[in-house]
């Protein structure tokens, strides 16, 4: 704490009145790092509000490259052990907050969707997920959610036109 007030160009009991601990810091840097996170998938899903597959695979390209030069956000991203008892004192883990996110936007701009919304979120958030416990290039693993969630637009056009 006395490296980070010294840092920060604060006292010590300023950083304890503020967070009231060690912990009380880490988990205000948890929530700041998770949100920036939250915020900037949805900035890649605004603006490309006109193709859900390319969103979902800009925003699983940005996912894994962020992942692999942030140490702390991988550990927000999957949940690692040493930062659980930070992480549960979210509301939600970091995936459900990000499902519910995606999901809102998803029946916003793509209301014709409908439930097969439900199927895109939850299969490439997983797809995701796995890529960044398992690294592998980014391009490939965006191209490959893409075709994923291309195969359910594609079945949901044919099941609406039966």
């Amino acid at each position: 704490m006395a490296d980070i007030a010294s840092d920060a160009g604060v006292s010590r009991q300023t950083l304890y009145n503020e967070f009231g601990s060690k912990e009380g810091l880490l988990q205000a840097v948890v929530v700041r790092e998770a949100e920036s996170f939250l915020d900037g998938v949805m900035d890649i899903f605004t603006s490309h509000r006109s193709d859900p597959v390319q969103a979902v695979g800009e925003a699983t390209r940005w996912t894994l490259a962020s992942s692999a030069e942030n140490p702390l956000l991988r550990a927000i991203i999957t949940g690692d052990d040493a930062l659980l008892p930070v992480l549960t004192t979210r509301a939600e883990p970091l995936h459900v907050a990000l499902g519910e996110r995606m999901r809102a936007f998803m029946a916003d701009s793509w209301p014709s969707l409908g439930e097969r919304a439900d199927d895109i979120v939850e299969v490439s958030l997983r797809l995701t997920l796995s890529y960044v416990l398992l690294p592998t290039d980014p391009d490939q693993a965006a191209r490959r959610v893409e075709l994923v969630v291309r195969s359910l637009l594609a079945s949901a056009r044919e099941a609406a036109s039966s």
